[in-house]
């Protein structure tokens, strides 16, 4: 019985070894994939707490040069807004400056122009003497005499040659346009005054001297002409 007991066991011991070998590989197995798991999860957990840990606090020497470096950044944009607003003031100075020397030359020939018409200047001059005579008749509502200065109609000699004047004169679309007011006005003043309409020549009249002396105000004759 013993030995066949003894001889049983020694035949059971390849299986119980190979049995054993394989228990203690597959012992080994296990505790590598838990220890590769355990390093896993503790990796994890490490790169979770550091990606929620707060920023680090704000330093003063990290202050310091925020602050720095964004003063500079101010600085140069505003260097820059005055550099451009001084670029865009030399472009307005030298447009100024130009506009200066054209109305200047315009002036001058312009003067050349008056000094040069003596005959035109003559024809304004009677004119501003007329209108002193129907505005003074007109004023102590003498129509007839108003009447007698001013003549029958538009087409007398003295309102053509004031035209003529008018015309030679005139440059810009302000000049024209109150030398047309002026000679509306004229028509309704002759008309209200042959009427015998006090009331309408008198507004005719302030039309008619209003639109002339802005007119002379704009050509520079209001020093050249004596009564106004």
């Amino acid at each position: 019985m013993a030995t066949t007991s003894t001889a049983n066991i020694q035949s059971l011991l390849p299986s119980v070894l190979s049995s054993s070998s394989s228990s203690s590989s597959s012992v080994s197995l296990t505790a590598t994939s838990i220890y590769a798991h355990k390093h896993k999860v503790k990796r994890e957990l490490t790169l979770c707490k550091a990606s929620s840990e707060p920023p680090p606090p704000l330093t003063k020497r990290n202050f310091a040069i925020c602050l720095t470096t964004t003063f500079t950044l101010s600085l140069s944009d505003q260097a820059f807004s005055l550099a451009n607003a001084a670029i865009l003031e030399a472009d307005d100075d030298e447009e100024l400056l130009e506009k200066v020397k054209k109305d200047r030359k315009k002036r001058l020939e312009r003067q050349g122009v008056i000094s040069s018409s003596n005959k035109e200047t003559a024809s304004l001059q009677e004119l501003v003497y007329k209108l002193s005579k129907v505005g003074q008749a007109i004023d102590n509502n003498d129509l007839s005499a108003a009447s007698s200065v001013l003549g029958p109609s538009t087409n007398t000699d003295w309102v053509k040659k004031v035209n003529v004047a008018f015309n030679k004169l005139s440059y810009s679309p302000e000049e024209k346009s109150e030398v047309d007011t002026f000679n509306s006005s004229l028509a309704s003043l002759i008309s209200s005054v042959t009427r015998n309409d006090v009331e309408s020549s008198k507004q005719a009249f302030v039309s008619s001297a209003s639109a002339f002396e802005k007119w002379t105000a704009l050509t520079g004759l209001v020093g050249q002409l004596k009564g106004l």
